[in-house]
């Protein structure tokens, strides 16, 4: 019979007594388990449950996890895929649980439970308002069961749900880890076990070398001014990731998960590797095999990415990232929970939610790029990634290596971010224009009453919450001002901006003078894959034909004045504006063109076109759910689905096949 944890047998004996709970623990330490059980009940009793996950990859292995359980009992609704919609077990994107609270909250009144994988990306700079809002507006009979790694302010979290919003809501907070973790740093080519031998071998006595990382005029200039000749700089030896490699197999630290923080990065690694061979030749038998099955299955086996990741799997070798082609990931993923994938080069995506356990992770760097600067990795991130080391019953410790370059980074920022407390959930709410009036419709100008129900107002000082009200009334005289509200109701334009998270201004701008209307299927298609891209740093834009810089010219007016409106209200943050990086490519798909010859059109990775495609159908279906949409207008958007959603863009034919 299993045995469970004390902190699993405690969340039980609370989900028996239907209450609700924020659970906090190390990764790899069971929380799943707490949820599938509140899962269970609800099954039992003849009730429902939401699985929400932050990520789109997280949902759709929840929902083959959960349909092998319990079959059609078990929905999905992402935005790009809805399948058995009214099912029981909805698993969710967090973005459309959010959605449904305003839009049709009726069809909640049989959940019981909703799950919140990941609750601490709450404090994410761009999605985390949703998390948020999510928790302010769910209706009082919904009991929640928030999951999370290790965050110091978890108590601060439940006592804003218990005080604000009168949820009975426990904490359990477990820091033990079952499989414990072994830290090591590979530094000045050496293999290093502990801080104080890093400090002396690997930073050879000086914890900051950031004064050898400035400009030699500079240090000329600074050693000449203080007459003193003590800079002579230290030499860095290289960390070959062979020997590296090399020990953890003669080690028995096989399999090893790999952090990289670049897409290119991995796949380079992996080359770098492809001498490695840690298969015997009945495994790579097994591994082909089960690898050309599943090709065949997703009806990728000729796609350039596969015949590139052949020569490696073979080897028992893999990378895995964003940029590949979703169903490409799939494959990979599965071939390594086959337990015959021993290296894996990833990005940390691979380190969310998904349940993918090595003996062995090994960190490139421990710098990343944080969407402004370069900087360390914070300690949750840390490990949000290491905790992916020790497999649960099989490994006695998990052993973590971080690759350690002392001119990159300083021995006190290594220590900081392993032995530090890890960062505190912070609140990043920020209310939507679709949120505002989504909240006009059912509290009219009392709507602004709802602000210091937020985790912001809980959290923030006087000063700050002064600052928050204040851009929630301009972003509302902004919206008053441009004719979405007027007498104390929203207008046509107002409900069609409801409907259109993070879209609102543009399109319902071009709605009200029929732009919209005008346009055919594929005008609206470059209109929208404009909308939805965000240029990468060095992307530049392609050539554009005269039709697409005719509809360029028409969309521009309408991003100006929203430019110009924000602006005169003070507004933050600003509406993105249109890129058309993407139209090229989603044109020649548009018009039947394969995956393959896309590439003729783009410098955009796989991974990165399905994602912006499928986006691109998400704000599609938006408008044509949208109350104040033509019936000509939703005849177009279905003429542009059925355009583009097709092959490997359509999200659905993955999760059915």
């Amino acid at each position: 019979m299993f045995e469970y944890d004390p902190f699993q047998k405690q969340a039980i004996d609370l989900i028996d007594a239907h209450t609700s709970l924020l659970v906090s623990a190390p990764t790899g330490a069971g929380k799943t388990l707490i949820a599938e059980y509140a899962i269970e009940q609800a099954m039992r009793l003849g009730e429902g449950a939401i699985y929400t996950a932050p990520i789109k990859a997280l949902s759709n292995q929840k929902y083959r996890d959960f349909r092998e359980k319990y079959g059609d009992n078990v929905g999905i609704v992402t935005g790009d895929v809805t399948i058995n919609h009214d099912a029981p077990l909805l698993i969710m994107t967090t973005e459309i649980y959010r959605n449904r609270l305003f839009e049709n909250i009726q069809k909640l009144d049989r959940t019981a439970w909703v799950i919140f994988d990941e609750i601490h990306y709450l404090d994410d700079s761009e999605r985390g308002t949703v998390w948020e809002e999510s928790i302010m507006f769910s209706p009082p009979h919904i009991k929640f069961i928030c999951l999370s790694a290790t965050v110091p302010n978890i108590k601060e979290l439940a006592n804003w749900m218990n005080e604000v919003h009168s949820r009975n809501i426990q904490v359990i907070i477990e820091t033990h880890r079952p499989v414990p973790l072994l830290h090591e740093f590979q530094a000045q080519g050496k293999l290093i076990d502990s801080f104080n031998q890093l400090r002396k071998q690997g930073y050879l006595g000086i914890p900051d070398w950031s004064h050898y990382a400035q400009p030699r005029w500079e240090r000329r200039r600074k050693r000449k001014r203080s007459k003193q000749h003590s800079f002579k700089q230290p030499k860095v030896r290289p960390n070959r990731i062979d020997i590296l490699i090399r020990q953890v197999e003669e080690d028995h630290g096989l399999p090893c998960i790999y952090f990289c923080f670049g897409r290119k990065r991995t796949e380079f690694l992996a080359h770098e590797l492809a001498s490695f061979c840690f298969l015997s030749p009945a495994e790579e038998e097994k591994i082909m095999g089960l690898f050309n099955k599943l090709c065949a299955h997703y009806e990728i086996t000729n796609e350039p990415t596969v015949l590139t990741l052949a020569n490696l799997i073979k080897q028992g070798i893999a990378f895995h990232h964003a940029g590949m082609l979703p169903t490409v990931k799939e494959v990979v993923e599965r071939l390594f929970t086959s337990k015959l994938i021993k290296l894996i080069f990833t990005t940390e995506t691979f380190a969310l939610g998904i349940n993918m356990p090595a003996k062995t992770v090994i960190f490139d760097e421990l710098r990343k790029f944080h969407g402004t600067h370069f900087g360390p990795l914070r300690t949750r991130d840390y490990y949000q990634m290491a905790g992916r080391a020790g497999r649960r019953g099989m490994d006695l410790q998990g052993l973590v290596i971080s690759r350690i370059n002392p001119r990159h980074i300083s021995f006190m920022e290594v220590e900081k971010i392993i032995n530090g407390d890890p960062e505190p959930v912070m609140s990043q709410f920020n209310a939507t224009y679709a949120t505002l009036l989504n909240l006009y419709a059912h509290y009219h100008e009392k709507l602004l009453d709802v602000y210091p129900l937020s985790f912001h107002y809980y959290q923030s000082s006087k000063k700050g919450r002064k600052r928050a009200l204040w851009n929630l009334v301009r972003k509302l005289d902004l919206l008053k001002n441009a004719g979405y509200i007027k007498a104390g109701a929203l207008t046509s334009k107002g409900q069609f901006a409801a409907c259109m998270y993070g879209y609102e201004l543009i399109l319902s701008e071009m709605l009200a003078e029929g732009s919209l209307d005008a346009l055919g299927e594929e005008g609206l298609l470059i209109v929208l894959i404009a909308l939805v891209f965000e240029p990468r740093k060095g992307d530049h834009q392609p050539y554009f034909d005269k039709y697409t810089k005719q509809i360029m010219h028409e969309v521009e007016p309408f991003a100006g004045r929203v430019r110009k409106m924000e602006k005169e209200f003070n507004v933050s943050p600003r509406t993105k504006p249109p890129f058309f990086h993407l139209v090229p490519a989603m044109r020649a798909w548009a018009s039947g063109l394969s995956f393959q010859e896309l590439q003729e059109h783009t410098t955009a990775d796989e991974g990165e076109l399905v994602r912006y495609f499928r986006m691109t159908i998400q704000l599609l279906r938006l408008i044509r759910q949208a109350p104040s949409t033509s019936a000509a207008l939703r005849q177009t958007v279905n003429q542009a689905v059925s355009l583009i959603n097709r092959d490997e863009v359509d999200a659905e034919k993955q999760l059915r096949a």
